[in-house]
């Protein structure tokens, strides 16, 4: 029986492929883009509305919960309507943001050591949440770079037209070709 052999280049493409599937989905429909919007709004401003019982600071956290809500929400709408690595970064950053938009509205109850401290771990929080959607998109774009260099080194390896010199010549029972110079 004769055995399969797979070449490096041809499992790391379709490992490469199965990881963004995302990235290579259909774009939405100008309709399901538009109806999205409108689902978004309404529920921003249902939320609003829930949030107008409320006075003073738990106010002003339900707004930042609404407006967080309603920007990653967009985010990745857009995600889905655009799917690329750029669009699921900024949907990391929205999430990032609105997380440190609550936190810091939490913050506001406190008073004096108490509440710089909870300032300091907000801003912490989102410094490694925006850190760690750089970090994700660097590794994309990193992953992909990778991907592309293996399958043009795994072209060349393979004696895609061109011989290297050192390298046994087919057919001649292990004898190297010598370098010529001047071609």
């Amino acid at each position: 029986m004769k055995k399969l052999k797979l070449h490096p280049t041809l499992i790391a493409l379709a490992i490469s492929l199965t990881l963004s599937g995302g990235a290579m989905a259909q774009a939405l429909s100008k309709d399901d883009y538009k109806a999205g919007k409108e689902k978004i709004s309404a529920d921003y401003k249902s939320a609003k509305a829930a949030c107008g019982a409320l006075s003073a600071n738990p106010k002003d956290i339900c707004m930042a919960q609404a407006k967080g809500a309603e920007k990653v929400a967009k985010a990745e709408l857009d995600a889905s309507n655009k799917p690329s690595a750029k669009s699921r970064n900024e949907v990391r950053v929205a999430k990032g943001n609105a997380d440190y938009a609550v936190a810091r509205e939490q913050c506001d109850d406190m008073t004096g050591n108490a509440k710089d401290v909870c300032i300091k771990e907000a801003k912490a929080r989102k410094v490694t949440a925006l850190a760690d959607a750089k970090v994700a998109l660097k590794t994309i774009d990193a992953n992909a770079t990778a991907n592309e260099k293996a399958h043009r080194g795994g072209r060349r390896a393979q004696g895609c037209g061109r011989r290297q010199a050192g390298r046994p010549v087919q057919g001649g029972e292990g004898k190297v070709r010598p370098l010529r110079r001047g071609r």
